[in-house]
């Protein structure tokens, strides 16, 4: 059977994780990449970048699938922008998981997200449209993750937290069990998050700002 091929856009050090993921499932045969001016051309893993974001009308009528292999740390106003114009010029998004990943069959997983290697989704939770639930993150029973939202490395999220859109949970944090994190908030790495956060908020070393 001939596998579906993909194109990522997006072609810096998320992409790499990206590439290893759809590599590792081979559900999807990886097409090239999309990237800035400078880096056309280049490759990544054996991959080239085709073009630029410019060039996704004219890359549109070659190929149905796209993934976003942008990263999300500051905010997700380039994710977001993407998600819409892709869907915009047909692409399909699908949902992509790396064979060490842990789905239940009893979650459900938005259009265009990636869970990574060793990830846990577990039964009931539920994961929104264009996210990363990053390397041995772990999103425990009847969570609930928005769109646009990274769930970073190793981030532990307990049973029935809620996470608005647009949000990013830092490397090692752990949110206690029932927490309504709001939408647009930053959690820095290594953090136990034990109150819920209002949307817009940075939470850091410092505390809340």
């Amino acid at each position: 059977m001939t596998k579906d091929a993909i194109l990522l856009v997006g072609a810096g050090g998320h992409a790499h994780a990206c590439i290893e993921a759809l590599e590792s499932r081979q559900q999807y045969r990886i097409a090239g990449l999309v990237g800035s001016r400078a880096e056309v051309g280049l490759k990544h893993f054996g991959y080239v970048v085709l073009g630029t974001d410019d060039d996704l009308t004219r890359l549109a009528a070659h190929y149905e699938y796209a993934l976003i292999s942008v990263g999300h740390i500051q905010n997700t106003d380039v994710r977001r922008g993407l998600y819409v114009y892709l869907l915009e010029l047909g692409f399909k998004l699908p949902v992509i998981l790396a064979s060490t990943a842990y789905v239940s069959p009893h979650a459900r997983i938005g259009a265009g997200s990636i869970v990574m290697h060793g990830a846990v989704v577990n039964a009931g939770a539920e994961i929104g449209d264009n996210c990363i639930i990053n390397t041995r993150a772990v999103v425990e029973h009847d969570a609930k993750v928005g769109s646009h939202c990274h769930i970073s490395t190793g981030a532990i999220l307990n049973g029935d937290v809620r996470v608005g859109d647009g949000s990013f949970v830092g490397s090692g944090c752990t949110v206690k069990e029932g927490i309504a994190i709001g939408q647009n908030v930053l959690v820095g790495m290594g953090l136990s998050v034990r109150h819920s956060l209002e949307d817009g908020c940075r939470f850091v070393d410092s505390g809340k700002l």
